[in-house]
């Protein structure tokens, strides 16, 4: 399959330190068969020296395929992220955090599935990998686990890493999708709605991972793992429905 341009949708709130750094590493990848590459970057709302820092990046680095999206309000990452799936024009569109935890040069192990032709929609698996993760939290990587087992019983899929940041989806299936949730009750949402498709074909690869600590700017907590939790329920009954 060919494919022409892929949009890289990268929500942003309170990322003063690390967002250039990562729009500098997503600038810089090279994606395999000249693939081009847009940028949508959607300030959700930041409070801190975001906006100073993305303004700097914009005006060094207008070479770059790049639209810029600012909220007024905070309004969470999922609201972040429709608005990214709204404005994207590629025909495959991918999600990175604003933090330095996932590495774009992996872009191009997702874009492998599709390119042969064989998925519309791949996950990027930090626990299939053989690549380089930091070793974090026990009860994180339980609390993962678990909620991409319970994903998995309500949509029958077999995934091993369902709140993943790396998505690569079909744009035109991105699209399609009507999104609810605005915050980190997207995951379990997008990937109940994608299991829902008729014949979609997801694929997983391996990719590396380097999280942060709470001390590090790390955002989701215990309340998000409950809501996740809630949207799979909700959202896995409706699909048996």
């Amino acid at each position: 399959m060919s494919i022409e341009k892929l949009s890289v949708i990268i929500p942003v709130y309170n990322e003063e330190n690390t967002v250039q750094a990562i729009l500098k590493r997503v600038g810089a990848v090279a994606l395999v068969n000249d693939i081009e590459k847009e940028i949508v970057i959607i300030n959700d709302g930041s409070t801190d020296g975001t906006e100073g820092k993305i303004q700097e990046f914009l005006q060094h680095h207008s070479q770059l395929d790049i639209r810029y999206l600012s909220q007024h309000k905070n309004q969470g990452k999922g609201a972040a992220i429709h608005r990214g799936i709204r404005e994207a024009s590629g025909e495959y569109l991918i999600i990175q955090d604003a933090d330095l935890e996932y590495d774009p040069e992996e872009y191009n192990l997702l874009l492998r599935p599709v390119l042969h032709n064989q998925a519309q929609v791949v996950y990027g698996s930090r626990f299939i990998s053989g690549q380089p993760r930091r070793v974090l939290f026990f009860w994180h990587s339980i609390g993962n686990n678990f909620l991409t087992f319970l994903t998995n019983m309500f949509t029958n899929l077999n995934l091993t890493d369902m709140e993943t940041c790396y998505k690569l989806l079909d744009s035109r299936i991105a699209k399609q999708l009507k999104l609810c949730e605005k915050r980190f009750g997207f995951e379990p949402e997008v990937t109940a709605k994608i299991a829902r498709i008729q014949n979609v074909r997801i694929y997983e690869v391996g990719i590396s991972y380097h999280g942060r600590g709470f001390n590090e700017g790390k955002k989701i907590n215990w309340r998000d793992g409950f809501r996740a939790i809630y949207c799979i329920v909700k959202y896995g009954l409706f699909r048996i429905s």
